[in-house]
């Protein structure tokens, strides 16, 4: 059952804050220190949990059937080495690959098993009408897709037009219908930390079930910083709502301890119960293999 919510903005939700750049890297630091000591087959845990978090994805241009059928066939049996059983959380193409993520998964009889995320809403800009941007999802879920990576469009953010930006992610909340809605900040372009923690909280307001950092389009996209500042706002909402908000780091997780910083910084901030695949993921297509051959080794 999709879960209604408020036609307009609550404005509280935006009260003036200020976060200080400093500080927040200061606190990522001793985030980390704490946890710098991990024993070798611990870590070996905290990496094949990792890879059954990740969102396996592809999104060139020269994308093909071909090429969606191999990174489903990878996203089945990601460690076959080390976990035969293991699976990442889903794959990620775009809309009109879908159809070739599902028709391959149903072969395999596991679409229940790994999920089938499409980005949408002019991925990764944002910069399209609306009406082609919420078409672009009524496409992606009628292809197959059960969770939706939408694109803010930065220029509302920037702007401090908050009422048109709540509105629009709700108009794709109303669109997802019952698939899940990822929304994609895009924080290497919001300009300030203030900009993502208010991004986030009217997102998660409008009935996001993620919130994303980045299109991995952008020049700067996952940062830890950013994430800070993006599971303090999933806290806050959680502690005013009750409701849970999924985090997606994507873009810039390039080595097996990126991936394991992310951890902990999740858990650190948000408590062991967000380290599962209806909480939290990682977007990547490179990652998978770091993290193997690391394991391997």
């Amino acid at each position: 059952m999709v879960q209604m919510y408020s036609k307009t903005l609550d404005p509280s939700v935006l009260n003036d804050i200020y976060l200080n750049k400093c500080s927040i890297e200061l606190q990522i630091k001793k985030i980390l220190s704490k946890n710098l000591v991990i024993e070798k087959e611990n870590y070996r845990k905290w990496l094949i949990k990792a890879v059954s978090l990740i969102d396996l994805t592809t999104l060139s241009g020269d994308d093909t059937r071909s090429n969606v059928t191999r990174l489903c066939l990878k996203a089945q049996k990601p460690l076959p080495n080390i976990d035969p059983n293991l699976k990442t959380a889903a794959v990620c193409v775009y809309p009109n690959r879908v159809i070739d993520a599902y028709e391959t998964l149903q072969r395999m009889g596991i679409t229940k098993e790994i999920n089938i995320a499409s980005v949408a809403t002019g991925f990764p800009s944002g910069l399209y009408p609306l009406a082609t941007r919420l078409q672009e999802i009524k496409f992606a879920v009628y292809s197959g897709a059960n969770e939706i990576d939408v694109v803010l469009d930065r220029s509302l953010v920037l702007t401090g037009k908050w009422d048109v930006l709540y509105d629009e992610v709700l108009q794709m909340k109303k669109e997802c219908g019952t698939a899940h809605l990822k929304v994609i900040l895009g924080v290497g372009e919001l300009g300030t930390y203030e900009n993502v923690y208010n991004a986030s909280m009217v997102a998660m307001m409008a009935g996001a079930d993620f919130i994303k950092t980045s299109t991995g389009k952008e020049a700067v996209n996952a940062t830890l910083p950013v994430g800070l500042v993006m599971c303090r706002a999933i806290r806050n909402f959680y502690q005013k709502t009750n409701k849970r908000v999924g985090l997606k780091p994507a873009g810039g997780i390039k080595t097996a301890r990126d991936a394991v910083n992310w951890l902990v910084l999740v858990q650190s901030e948000l408590g062991p119960e967000w380290l599962c695949k209806e909480l939290f993921r990682i977007g990547a297509s490179s990652l998978l293999n770091v993290i193997e051959k690391e394991l391997s080794q």
